[in-house]
């Protein structure tokens, strides 16, 4: 494996901790941008075969990848189109345009490595160009270096986690992802890795089902899109951060179009939105019960129209209105282009930048999630009444993780950084001197613990065959994981007294 090029965060940090993962996991943190060679061969799709055939001697590799002129990958020419398609047949100069192979798949540096590595295998590909976001030719994968990180063992797990594009076997992805993460969790990779892990492996889920019921409903004689388009989600999986069995958060931003036509162009949609998020649910992806999917219409708008109804969520005092607010304010695109989502997010970032009333109407519809620590450091556990049949539990999710992430947000939201993992988030809030040192120390390693806590015991749940929740019985934890729970704990209460602070000029 060569260098790799200079590469965004999400592609960098893993390639800077696989040197500390175990090689039997490894494959499923790396990106195809870690394990591709930079500077491949190219050439123009109007060179000669004289000329590349002399370019391949020349470097000593096995194929070259032919480019238009804005260094996109329009073909490949590899050994055996020379031996089978061009040796004795062609003359050299004979142009590549006329027997190099096409369409050529390609994939993006930031795809997992998994992923590429199945793509491959299933298309019978010994090599496959590596593009940027842009689609510009930036590596080379070769299958038999890829397959270098993935033991033979692992195969099956890739397959597993690839299946084809139907519900069934996208369903079966679902139950495998639990196969991953209690193997990842084993070898001691974060809890927080895993879960950034899972919910890529939920956005592919994602883009499978949009292409196959776009695909359907172009051949049920419906058309195709009749406008461009892109599925975000929204909460946990926005944030990157879901655990086993998140529930659907979508919604669609639609390029904008002619009044005159949004029965025809909204209608489409609905469509499209009502087989998706059933066939989500088929999958193992549950319906939210708060109706925040692209069938909602509230959901389901044009880039003018949500830009409109951020602006009027900003001057709203309703718990309602602050309900989507938190809901919607973290989100990603799954589906299309990404750029929509960032100009919304842009947008969101503008709005949302110093607005007083916004932020302290947030705060305050927050204060009811508190971390569960009382008297002399005692755990406040679940009554009866609060969590039938989880009487003396901790929800660590309404009392751990989420206080943590809304605080994060709200100061990310008031200074305009647009970061969303909330471990992005973190350090972004330090570098604008807004959390200390300590601060944003005892932060991170609180959100690590208990989402190292939650992951461990829904995975052991759902091996038990129970209902896998967000609680956790305080009887399950170390004396140390008891200790360092309670210091969670009392950071985060520290840190929501700061909040309260900045919010609201009030101190406890």
């Amino acid at each position: 494996m060569t260098d790799t090029l200079p590469l965004s965060p999400e592609i960098v940090r893993p390639a800077q901790e696989a040197g500390r993962l175990e090689p039997r996991t490894a494959v499923f943190r790396m990106r195809v941008g870690q394990a591709m060679t930079v500077a491949p061969l190219a050439a123009r799709t109007s060179d000669t075969l004289e000329a590349v055939v002399r370019m391949m001697d020349g470097a000593d590799t096995s194929s070259v990848v032919l480019t238009d002129t804005d260094d996109r990958p329009a073909g490949i020419v590899t050994e055996q189109d020379i031996a089978r398609r061009a040796a004795f047949r062609l003359s050299g100069d004979t142009v590549a345009a006329e027997f190099m192979s096409r369409p050529v798949k390609s994939i993006e540096a930031g795809e997992y490595l998994y992923r590429a590595i199945a793509m491959m295998r299933r298309a019978g590909l010994r090599h496959m160009p590596v593009v940027d976001s842009s689609g510009v030719l930036v590596g080379m994968l070769d299958l038999h270096a890829a397959l270098g990180f993935a033991s033979r063992t692992l195969m099956d797990q890739i397959d597993s986690l690839t299946q084809d594009t139907d519900v069934a076997g996208m369903a079966r992805v679902k139950s495998a992802q639990v196969d991953l993460a209690d193997q990842l969790f084993r070898d001691n990779i974060p809890a927080t890795d895993i879960q950034a892990l899972l919910s890529g492996i939920n956005l592919d889920i994602y883009r499978r089902v949009v292409d196959r019921n776009i695909a359907a409903m172009a051949e049920g004689g419906l058309g195709p899109p009749p406008a461009e388009f892109t599925v975000i989600v929204m909460g946990s999986g926005g944030r990157g951060e879901s655990f086993l069995f998140p529930d659907q958060d979508n919604g669609f931003i639609i390029d904008d179009y002619p009044d005159d036509r949004h029965t025809e162009i909204d209608g489409w949609f609905i469509n499209l939105a009502e087989r998706m998020v059933m066939d989500l649910d088929r999958i193992g992806l549950p319906l939210c019960m708060g109706f925040v999917m692209a069938t909602n219409p509230l959901w389901r708008k044009t880039q003018s129209q949500w830009r409109h109804q951020v602006s009027l969520w900003s001057n709203k005092k309703s718990s309602t209105v602050l309900r989507h607010c938190d809901i919607f304010f973290d989100f990603r695109a799954a589906w299309g282009p990404a750029e929509k989502a960032r100009a919304l997010r842009a947008h969101v970032t503008k709005t949302a930048k110093g607005n007083a009333l916004l932020l302290n109407q947030m705060f305050q519809s927050e204060l009811d999630h508190e971390p569960a620590l009382g008297w002399f450091r005692r755990f406040k556990t679940m009554s009866k009444t609060d969590a039938p049949g989880f009487k003396g539990y901790l929800n660590l999710k309404h009392t751990g993780t989420m206080p943590l992430v809304e605080g994060v947000r709200l100061l990310t939201l008031r200074e305009g950084i647009q970061a969303n993992p909330t471990l992005e988030r973190i350090p972004a809030l330090h570098a604008a001197d807004v959390l200390s040192t300590d601060e944003a120390d005892e932060l991170t390693g609180a959100y690590r613990h208990i989402s190292h806590l939650l992951l461990r015991q829904q995975i052991a749940d759902f091996k038990a065959g129970k209902l896998v929740t967000n609680y956790v019985h305080p009887s399950v934890l170390t004396r140390r994981e008891a200790h360092v729970l309670k210091d969670s704990f009392e950071a985060i209460r520290n840190f929501q007294i700061r909040i309260r602070g900045d919010f609201t000029g009030t101190v406890l």
